[in-house]
């Protein structure tokens, strides 16, 4: 029997592209690939690129040379560029790039083992073409449904030809839950998703939707990855109770913009909907909505994520900036009164509610009047987490076109301005929560690194943690009180270090369910 050809794959950029690398996953393991952890040990390194600012396309070129590097020393044999950058730029890259071995677009995603062996085997695959993904899609949200098929969706794989496992029968009509859309009702029991983790965390994304139908002036994004297009319900149930079954405690559900989910399935209150349902599949505690457009939260949407149990009331809000005129330029409604309101209204609700969002300084015309604008509305908004980016043109952008463009020093001064803002500002809203009881998903249960997790407030990687202090008192406990990765906890925050929480582990809490946040909203 020849030995099995080993793949690693590299992954750059956002949760979306975790998932998107975690489908690759499944695709090459289904057709007889043997996957591997370290480059060096892989036939091939496949490097999911990132394309979205120009660090993180750096980013992603370094990875490639870095891999390359590997050819000639050891195993590796080639690197092939897939992902966001490779969509993007295609032939450009692929140019500009001589090392990779191949620059595959999402169109390849589907047949991506025969390209991985034709490029092993010392073929020549084309180089991926970029076109507009907005084209591919009727510009009506009601007919893409069906025009759909044939449009490469990374992340959107259901179940795999190979190995798909037990396949439970629909449910009937009069079983779908009514607040569904007739045809788009859940599947009984799950079929393992075209998916293979890649990590032992227990956390995974899931894919919500693909796409933007906003014409954002600054934002390449919705050019290569296209229209939005919704994931059936079923397919995201299905898969939710898929990562359940592989240990994982809290989903968070991804997309360029989760608040228009359903909309082209003919209900855009539907996020609403299955939320209550996804927080009942057996052994998820924690179920996170994140990308969330300020301009289209509604009072239904607000009321699920401040209520439903296991639900996190966690707001990732994309505002950019709160100064009307910039706002307007970017092609984005709201202003620094409104976006407080929408936060007032949140905190009604739910007092301990997260809440993060990014922000572009510098943007072509802000005025100093505009970036007070924007100091003014962060004081007051008591963020958990705060991104700043400088802004810098991007391909194909309209704002690229824009000729009031502020001078590249002027830009880094304001970054570097509101980004000290933003460092006092998050430390402070982290020394508010002193006090508060908070559940916790453990990530780390000790030696070199201690011990830490993430509470409610906290999505995976961005918004910091929570580090235990007497952890050691819960070593070697047995009868369910033992700490371990994967138990969801309750915490009382002592202290801080920034914007991470240093909090005691309450006796007890270990075998604890989580609460729902209104509960703990009550407390």
């Amino acid at each position: 029997m020849p030995e099995r050809r080993t793949v690693a794959l590299v992954t750059l950029g956002c949760a979306r592209n975790e998932v998107d690398s975690e489908e690759l996953a499944g695709r090459l393991e289904a057709d007889g690939w043997q996957l591997v952890e370290d480059a060096e040990d892989a036939d091939v390194a496949v490097v999911n690129t990132c394309g979205f600012v120009e660090a993180a396309k750096k980013d992603s070129v370094d990875a490639l040379l870095e891999a390359n590097d590997l050819k000639g020393h050891g195993r590796t044999q080639a690197v092939v560029a897939v992902g966001c950058m490779a969509e993007r730029y295609g032939k450009e890259l692929a140019e500009a790039l001589p090392e990779a071995d191949g620059v595959l677009g999402f169109d390849d995603y589907a047949d991506i083992s025969d390209r991985l062996r034709t490029i092993l085997n010392g073929g020549i695959h084309a180089s991926h073409t970029p076109r507009d993904r907005r084209k591919l899609l009727p510009i009506s949200p009601a007919e893409r449904q069906g025009a759909g098929a044939g449009v490469a969706l990374p992340g959107h794989g259901s179940v795999t030809d190979a190995d798909a496992g037990p396949v439970a029968a629909p449910v009937e009509p009069a079983e779908a839950p009514a607040d569904l859309p007739a045809g788009v009702a859940p599947v009984s029991g799950p079929r393992a998703p075209l998916r293979r983790r890649l990590d032992g965390a227990p956390v995974a994304s899931v894919k919500l939707a693909s796409g933007c139908d906003r014409r954002c002036t600054f934002c390449a994004i919705p050019s290569f990855r296209g229209s939005f297009i919704s994931r059936r319900p079923s397919d995201v149930l299905n898969e939710t109770r898929w990562l359940a079954e592989q240990g994982v405690k809290e989903v968070m559900l991804v997309s360029e913009n989760n608040t228009s989910y359903g909309k082209d399935l003919g209900d855009i209150r539907l996020l609403e909907s299955l939320l209550p349902e996804l927080a009942e599949v057996d052994g998820i505690e924690r179920v996170r909505v994140s990308y969330l457009q300020p301009a289209e939260m509604r009072p239904g949407l607000i009321d699920v994520l401040t209520s439903t149990p296991k639900v996190a009331p966690y707001f990732d809000l994309s505002f950019q900036h709160s100064a009307p005129d910039v706002l307007r330029a970017m092609r984005r409604f709201g202003d620094t009164d409104r976006f407080l309101e929408l936060l007032d209204t949140i905190r009604s609700k739910a007092p301990q509610a997260g809440v993060r969002s990014n922000f572009i300084v510098g943007f072509p015309g802000e005025s100093e009047a505009d970036l007070a604008e924007l100091e003014r509305f962060l004081t007051n908004a008591r963020l958990d987490a705060i991104g700043v980016f400088g802004y810098s043109d991007e391909d194909g952008t309209e704002a690229a076109t824009y000729e009031n463009k502020l001078d590249e020093d002027v830009v880094a001064a304001r970054l570097a301005r509101v980004s000290r803002l933003a460092e006092e500002l998050v430390s402070q809203r982290a020394e508010e929560r002193v006090g508060e009881t908070v559940h916790v998903l453990v990530e780390s249960a000790g030696g070199e690194e201690g011990a830490y997790g993430r509470g409610a407030h906290q999505a995976p990687e961005t918004d910091g943690q929570v580090l235990f202090t007497n952890f050691a008192d819960f070593a070697g406990l047995t009868g369910g009180e033992e700490l371990r990765v994967g138990r969801m906890v309750e915490a009382k925050v002592v202290g801080t270090e920034g914007v991470d929480l240093v909090a005691e582990l309450l006796p007890g809490s270990l075998g604890s369910h989580a609460r729902s946040a209104s509960e703990e909203a009550a407390r």
